[in-house]
């Protein structure tokens, strides 16, 4: 584990198995390599990290972005946005949906989905509006033995289809639209249904509602009761942690090994969340 008083900053996990909440680090400044490192080092360990009364306008928050990666611009909301490059998710008071409100791994429909998504809170319901992660790594080293060879050996089917598009009512209610337009083309890639981190080593399960929707080379009926398993399996108690948000707070997930829901809860109050993604 990172030493707890690394560089000028402190790690304390939320949990036993997934995420940590690091103070003593000023996102929106110039941070050195080291620090970088730092920050990615604590990533791979929790999976999630977490921080706290952070100030930064958006030109900032790309910029903290490209120091883990390429910037990855969403293509369901392209032409929603005002920059591309970030997604504003505005849940307004009425709204009876929210961004997110499934299980998922975000976009997983692409060849290359992102490695994460660093997400800022810009305002806050007093209560409610709690995000859930799930660690992913778990989920598949707890699957007996038998399983782990079966699904070792497939490959799953994700696609958009679910969350954009003219036939999907995924925006119906809210107040962050996809594209739902006769012009948008259902994006469709298959991926292994236990993955190998590429960092870290270790296999993860790779399954989530909004995008995976079949298992290669199996029928319907074959592939659902066994995808339906896997999904809650993966979304046990002990697997996850939940982070309530307060103005200023920043999440950071490694899209790779974590999944995450967004709690529809904040009953008449507006929140506010500004998110950029890292291929």
């Amino acid at each position: 584990m990172i030493d707890p008083a690394w560089r000028d900053g402190d790690v304390q996990p939320i949990t036993g198995e997934l995420g940590a909440e690091i103070s003593g680090v000023d996102l929106g400044a110039d941070l050195d390599d080291a620090t970088i490192a730092e920050i990615r080092q604590a990533l791979l360990e929790h999976g999630v990290i977490f921080f706290r009364d952070q100030e930064f306008d958006a030109e900032q928050h790309k910029r903290l972005a490209r120091r883990f990666g390429e910037i990855f611009v969403h293509p369901n909301y392209a032409g929603t946005q005002a920059d591309p490059e970030i997604v504003m998710i505005r849940r307004e008071p009425g709204d009876t949906r929210v961004v997110g409100e499934d299980w998922h791994t975000d976009t997983t429909m692409m060849p290359k989905p992102p490695m994460g998504a660093i997400l800022y809170a810009i305002e806050v319901p007093p209560f409610g509006g709690d995000t859930l992660f799930a660690n992913q790594y778990l989920a598949y080293e707890t699957l007996s033995d038998g399983m782990k060879r079966l699904i070792d050996g497939l490959r799953a089917i994700h696609s958009d289809r679910l969350v954009a598009g003219p036939q999907s009512r995924a925006s119906v209610g809210r107040s962050t639209k996809a594209r739902h337009d006769d012009a948008w083309r259902e994006t469709v890639s298959t991926h292994p249904m236990a993955i190998r981190h590429p960092e870290t080593g270790r296999k993860a399960l790779f399954v989530n509602v909004s995008y995976t929707v079949g298992i290669e080379g199996l029928a319907e009926d074959e592939s659902r009761p066994l995808l339906d398993f896997l999904m809650e399996h993966g979304n046990r108690p002990e697997f996850t942690c939940r982070f309530r948000w307060t103005q200023g707070a920043v999440a950071f997930w490694d899209n790779r090994c974590v999944k995450h829901l967004a709690i529809n809860d904040a009953g008449p109050f507006r929140r506010v969340m500004r998110r950029v993604q890292i291929a």
